[in-house]
């Protein structure tokens, strides 16, 4: 029998989930996402276009790719291929799925970011995603964009679970539980199972980024963390709150909050931190395999996240002081966020098509 390591059963035993941030085919053929979940306590696994564009550029998919019909569209391909992947990373997880009662063991899927001012294209795309997918463990992750809220509602009403992703700041996490939590409403005004399930993507790694080389020593890679005690005050507030008080006596099934983009990308920086700082129980944190790595070989979990956000708004002030209007911060990184995403799309339809020709 397989014993887990110590580390991040650590992370584990405190009640946060640990997600893997990466798929591909290889790691499904190899039993590396199986070893993750026997070894590292993985419960769930999230994917994005950026992941499968460099898994495609390596040559896994020539075989599917050559065999796609004539007349699919480049993108038809993406999804036929990603959903196939998905389908056997959600078998893996079913059991922790079944085990949690639909809490934990969540595989993620993203609808085209081409859709981000269409709300009722997003939805039907939704819609299509999920039933083609045909794993109740799946989440479709739609942008919590102020274009991409109403289709989230919508979404919920219907049906789908929902992941929320390009998620900063507490403001946009309640923008996003507001979405999430009208489309619970409604389904119970229409007589329907409020229990659909859903996560609220928060991206940390990029506040520290944004703000390096303006800031001073003191508050070097501290931005991260404090908006993360932010976000988890709301969090925590949105849980003692009448509404949610009120839709959970009726069933209804929290949204999780969830920590993406937790890699450290400053190499001068602890390689944890964004998992070290983040913990707290009934929460996520969905990292790429070598943060994973790190952290299972010399991770250390510190105190859990105080639900009343403990120092953070002199945390806050004190990047204010320093010039930083993390306000309007907040406001660029999603607005950048949300066209880095078309970006990534496009290069990897780009990179369908030209495989596609060169298997051809």
């Amino acid at each position: 029998m397989t014993t887990p390591n110590e580390h991040t059963q650590r992370l584990h035993d405190m009640g946060q989930s640990l997600w893997i941030d990466n798929i591909t085919r290889t790691l499904l053929d190899d039993g590396t996402i199986e070893r993750y979940i026997d070894e590292y306590s993985v419960t769930g696994l999230t994917s994005n276009p950026s992941i499968f564009d460099k898994a495609i550029g390596t040559g896994a998919y020539d075989d599917v790719i050559a065999a796609a019909s004539a007349d699919a569209s480049d993108e038809d391909i993406f999804f036929a291929l990603a959903i196939e992947d998905l389908q056997r990373a959600a078998d893996l997880f079913a059991p922790i799925n079944e085990r949690t009662d639909g809490v934990d063991g969540w595989v993620s899927l993203e609808v085209s970011p081409e859709l981000a001012y269409d709300t009722d294209a997003t939805v039907a795309a939704a819609l299509d995603l999920h039933r083609r997918a045909g794993r109740d463990n799946l989440f479709i992750k739609i942008p919590g964009t102020p274009e991409g809220l109403p289709a989230i509602t919508k979404a919920i009403a219907a049906g789908v679970p929902v992941n929320v992703t390009l998620l900063f700041d507490a403001d946009q996490y309640r923008a996003a539980a507001d979405a999430f939590l009208d489309g619970v409403e409604q389904r119970i005004s229409n007589g329907e199972d409020p229990a659909v399930d859903s996560v609220a993507s928060v991206f940390m790694s990029r506040w520290d980024t944004a703000v390096s080389g303006q800031v001073g020593d003191d508050l070097r890679n501290t931005l991260g963390i404090s908006v993360g005690l932010d976000v988890y005050r709301a969090y925590r507030e949105l849980q003692d709150s009448e509404r949610w008080q009120r839709l959970s006596g009726q069933g209804a099934r929290l949204q999780r909050l969830l920590w993406a983009s937790t890699s450290s990308k400053d190499p001068s920086a602890p390689d944890t931190l964004y998992v070290s700082g983040l913990a707290a129980p009934l929460t996520v944190n969905t990292m790429p395999d070598v943060t994973l790595l790190a952290f299972a070989d010399h991770g250390s979990p510190g105190e859990p996240l105080p639900a009343d956000g403990g120092d953070v708004d002199e945390r806050l002030a004190a990047f204010e002081a320093a010039g930083v209007d993390v306000v309007a911060l907040a406001g660029k990184l999603q607005s950048d966020g949300a066209e880095a995403f078309v970006a990534s799309w496009r290069e990897l339809i780009d990179r369908i098509r030209s495989q596609r020709q060169a298997v051809s």
